[in-house]
C-alpha cells in the first residue's frame, strides 16, 4: 500500500485525487513494500527559502524532493527499519505558481504538471538523479 500524505493551502486548487492516483499509480510497481511519501504544495517565497537553505540557490525553482535516505548527502546516517515495516521515501516540495507557469507554456493543465513534477521528485527519492 502507497500512504501519501498530502499538504497544500488552500487558495491552491489541486486536484488531490487525480495526484494521488498518479503517484500511487507510479509507485505501485517500483516499490515491493508499504510506503510512504509526503507532498506539500507551496508558494514562491516558501521554495526559495528551501531552495536557498538546503541547495545554495537563492531563486524558485518548480520542485524540491527531500529523501529521508541519501547516500549522496556528506555523511548519510544508516537508514533505520521501521518497527511498521513502512518505508518512508522522503518529502517533496512543489511550487504552485511555478507550475501554473509552466503549464501555460506547455499548454498543460495545471495539475498534469503539478503530477510530472512530483513523479521527478519521486524519481528522486528513489535515488535516480540527473546531471546538473
Amino acid at each position: 500500500m502507497i500512504s501519501i500524505l498530502f499538504q497544500t493551502e488552500s487558495h491552491y486548487p489541486v486536484d488531490r485525487k487525480k495526484i494521488k492516483a498518479a503517484i500511487t499509480s507510479y509507485l505501485t510497481p517500483k516499490i515491493e513494500s508499504d510506503a510512504e511519501v509526503s507532498v506539500t504544495i507551496v508558494g514562491d517565497r516558501q521554495i526559495h527559502e528551501l531552495n536557498k537553505t538546503y541547495r545554495g540557490k537563492d531563486y524558485p525553482t518548480d520542485v524540491l524532493s527531500f529523501p529521508h535516505n541519501d547516500p549522496l548527502q556528506p555523511n548519510p546516517v544508516p537508514f533505520v527499519d521501521p518497527p511498521d515495516n513502512l518505508i518512508r521515501l522522503g518529502d517533496i516540495v512543489v511550487s504552485y505558481p511555478q507550475a501554473r507557469n509552466e503549464a501555460m507554456e506547455e499548454n498543460k493543465l495545471v495539475d498534469d504538471q503539478i503530477i510530472l513534477l512530483i513523479l521527478h521528485g519521486i524519481d528522486h527519492l528513489l535515488g535516480i538523479h540527473h546531471p546538473e
